[in-house]
C-alpha cells in the first residue's frame, strides 16, 4: 500500500473517529447521561484503592480500557478522541497500524477487572477504532476491596463509594467472607446500616446483655438478610426486575414489612415470611 493512500485513510479513520465522537456527544446531551472517560484519581478517591504493584507485561482486552490516569476530558468513554488537536498524534498511531509497525506496549493500571491508561490513548483510541481485540501492556495492578467491571458508569461512583463506607463500618466482607451485597439505590448501604443498628438494639433487650457491634452485624446477616436473600432466589422474581439486585429487593421487602407494620397495623412478621408475603403479591399483579 502507497504511502499516498495510508495518508489518505488515516486522514478518514481520524475523521470517522471525530464524527462518531459528535454523534456520542449529542447523544450524552439529549439522554443525560454521562460520556466520559473514568478518572483513576476520582476512582482512587472514592473507592480507596491501593497500590500499584508491577504485574509486567500482558495481553488485555481493549474492552476492559475504561478509564484514564490524566487524559480522561480528551476522549470519549468510547476511547473516541474529542478534540481536532489529536489529530497529528493519533494518525501517526493508525498509520504504523497500516505499516504493520510495532508499538510499545501501553501503560495501564489495573483495579478490579477494568484497566486505567497511563500512557498510551491514542494507541488505544486507534485499537478500538480498527477492531483490535486485544492490545500489549505493562500492568501495574491496584488493590481494592470491590470488584470493578467494564459495564461501570460514572454514575455508580457515589454507589461503589458507599459501599466502600458500609465494607469499612462493618467488617462484612471478612465477618462472613461469602457476602456479596450489591445495590444500585442511592441511600441504600445509609438504610442497611440502620437495619443492622436497629437489630442491634433489639438483640440487646432480647438478650439483656451489651451487643458488639460484630456479633450484631453476623447475627443480622443470618437471621434477617439471608433468609429474605433464599426466598429472592427461591422464588425466581428477580427476572420481573432485570434492573434489580438481590439487595435491592430485600430493601424493597424491609419497606414493606415497616409499611404493614406502621401503616396497617398488622403485626411484625418475620423476615422470611415478610419476603414470601411481599413476593407472592407481586407475582399476582
Amino acid at each position: 500500500m502507497s504511502k499516498e493512500i495510508i495518508n489518505e485513510r488515516v486522514k478518514a479513520d481520524f475523521n470517522r473517529a471525530r464524527f462518531k465522537s459528535f454523534i456520542n456527544q449529542v447523544f450524552s446531551i439529549v439522554s443525560g447521561k454521562k460520556n466520559n472517560l473514568l478518572s483513576y484519581d476520582e476512582i482512587k478517591e472514592k473507592l480507596r484503592i491501593g497500590g500499584p504493584i508491577y504485574r509486567g507485561v500482558k495481553t488485555v482486552r481493549v474492552e476492559q480500557i475504561i478509564g484514564s490516569l490524566n487524559r480522561y476530558h480528551e476522549f470519549d468513554s468510547a476511547f473516541l478522541p474529542k478534540e481536532d488537536q489529536l489529530a497529528s498524534r493519533w494518525q501517526k498511531v493508525d498509520r504504523a497500524f497500516y505499516e504493520d509497525v510495532h508499538l510499545p506496549p501501553v501503560v495501564l493500571y489495573k483495579v478490579g477487572q477494568v484497566y486505567f491508561v497511563v500512557d498510551g490513548h491514542h494507541r488505544v483510541s486507534v485499537a478500538r477504532e480498527q477492531g483490535q481485540e486485544f492490545i500489549e501492556a505493562e500492568v501495574r495492578e491496584c488493590a481494592t476491596r470491590i470488584n470493578i467491571t467494564p459495564d461501570i458508569k460514572p454514575e455508580d461512583l457515589e454507589i461503589l463509594g458507599s459501599k466502600i463506607d458500609f465494607l469499612d463500618r462493618t467488617k462484612i466482607d471478612k465477618i462472613r467472607p461469602d457476602s456479596r451485597i450489591y445495590l444500585n439505590i442511592p441511600d441504600g448501604f445509609e438504610r442497611m446500616l440502620e437495619h443492622i443498628a436497629v437489630h442491634r438494639y433489639f438483640m440487646g433487650i432480647d438478650l439483656q446483655r451489651d451487643i458488639s457491634e460484630e456479633e450484631a452485624i453476623a447475627h443480622w446477616y443470618d437471621t434477617v438478610y439471608m433468609p429474605i436473600i433464599e426466598v429472592i432466589r427461591k422464588s425466581d422474581v428477580l427476572k420481573d426486575f432485570p434492573d434489580k439486585s438481590e439487595s435491592d429487593l430485600y430493601l424493597w421487602v424491609l419497606d414493606h414489612q415497616h409499611y404493614l407494620t406502621e401503616a396497617l397495623g398488622q403485626p411484625l412478621l418475620p423476615p422470611q415470611e415478610a419476603a414470601k408475603k411481599f413476593f407472592k403479591k407481586k407475582k399476582k399483579k
